[in-house]
């Protein structure tokens, strides 16, 4: 059999990128290999399926494709093929197939089918091997699959089902296989970190953590995603005992109406949330706290939204993301009226998002005039002595950067000690 190869076309989430890279391995270990997308057999699309806009993004992805390459195969892989794999298949022509991210043990055998081939048995890999599309020094680790919180907004049990966890030995496996290739970032990732362990008989981040403690070797442990209602307060002391588990959680709040967020099945309100925000800042007193805040859910008033305007003022958050609610067909909230229009909701987003930055503009500069250490991640092409890398409160993608200035010739995927010097808009300045 000729082996072919492959471009993959990544959309969505951090876990989509891992379900991206862990596809890569077993097409790797099949015989396939990635290529760029004109040299490329098969062009994969795994997409994103949560909201409206993404949804469209990944359509969009593929008929740009199809047009670019009309005489190449595509597959759509990922959520979007999960969520809605019969109407794809009959609304969607230029498609050589779908698979959804349930089982990909079998991503060989699907795409080998297209190709008109076959494969034997069911191709495994090992997790902690497989390729990183992570920038130099960091990887994800995605500790679970699904989720039982079942906010009303939200169609990931619809598209990845339950709580599944992973043994705490099977990621401290993945942990110890990316370190030995000299990860120096370890992103634990999920729907929601506090839920960890739950399906498997007790909620059970805590002693994830403790056992991440007891590897050996200088890299940083990032928490990302920890739903608000359920937050796990014995990881407070593991961060102090052990200074690699970085100071940054990522809390995602959506609302501060106690009404909103009712109707949204989730059980905080802006009193308790603000209290969690002052317990964990006077334990960790330079603690980065990133939340999401969604606008434009069905009954959101004036009032609501000015709620959540207050809370903004009030929490002072480091970083926030905000989105427009997407109605979701088969989720407990898309019946619910009065809808607001698209046109309020991306006004009242907008609103937020420009509150935000002179939020996080004061809480950056706090760190001027201070050293930490910064992970290098790229060269900036052309300028001389100039590279881009994060701090520890920054995370990948979602924050800002690192604006690094050395007369070194520095690493990629490397610790430096740097003293920040400046703030940039929303980046940091770094002497090395």
């Amino acid at each position: 059999m000729r082996y072919f190869r492959y471009y993959i076309d990544l959309f969505g989430c951090a876990k989509n990128q891992v379900d991206a890279e862990n596809i890569m391995a077993i097409l790797n270990s099949s015989g396939w290999t990635v290529s760029d997308p004109d040299n490329a057999d098969l062009i994969i699309v795994n997409s994103c399926g949560f909201i409206q806009s993404a949804k469209q993004e990944s359509i969009d992805a593929v008929l740009a494709w199809r047009r670019h390459y009309p005489e190449k195969k595509i597959l759509l892989a990922g959520c979007l093929s999960q969520r809605y794999e019969e109407a794809l298949k009959e609304a969607m022509p230029e498609l050589d197939g779908l698979y959804g991210n349930a089982e990909l043990s079998g991503i060989a055998q699907a795409v080998a089918t297209i190709m008109g081939k076959k494969v034997s048995g069911t191709i495994k890999h090992t997790p902690g091997s497989r390729p990183l599309l992570s920038l130099p020094g960091s990887a994800y680790i995605k500790i679970s699959e699904g989720c039982d919180n079942h906010c009303s907004y939200c169609a990931i049990p619809l598209i990845r089902g339950n709580l599944k966890s992973r043994s705490i030995k099977e990621l401290i496996d993945e942990c110890k296989m990316l370190l030995d290739r000299g990860i120096k970032e370890l992103c634990l990732v999920g729907q929601d970190l506090a839920s960890y362990g739950k399906d498997l008989g007790a909620p059970a981040l805590p002693d994830l953590m403790e056992e991440i403690s007891q590897l050996n070797g200088d890299f940083w442990v990032r928490l990302l995603y920890i739903h608000p209602d359920h937050f796990p307060h014995p990881i407070i002391d593991i961060l102090n005992d052990d200074k690699r588990f970085l100071p940054y959680y990522d809390l995602p709040f959506q609302h501060a109406s106690e009404k909103i967020l009712r109707l949204m099945n989730r059980q905080g309100n802006a009193k308790t949330y603000l209290s969690l925000i002052g317990t964990i800042r006077d334990k960790i007193p330079d603690v980065i706290i990133r939340s999401t805040f969604m606008t434009g859910f069905p009954g959101e008033t004036d009032d609501d939204f000015h709620a959540l305007l207050d809370f903004q003022e009030k929490a002072q958050l480091d970083w926030m993301g905000c989105f427009a609610y997407s109605r979701e067909e088969d989720t407990a909230a898309y019946s619910l009226k009065p809808r607001i229009t698209k046109k309020l909701a991306a006004e009242r987003k907008a609103i937020l998002e420009l509150r935000q930055i002179p939020i996080t503009e004061k809480r950056m500069d706090r760190f001027i005039g201070r050293s930490f250490d910064v992970l290098v991640e790229e060269k900036v092409e052309g300028e001389e002595g100039l590279w881009l890398g994060r701090l520890p409160f920054q995370a990948p993608e979602v924050d800002g950067s690192a604006v690094i200035s050395s007369d070194k010739n520095l690493e990629t995927g490397v610790f430096y000690q740097g003293n920040i010097f400046a703030r940039s808009g929303l980046d940091l300045e770094v002497s090395i």
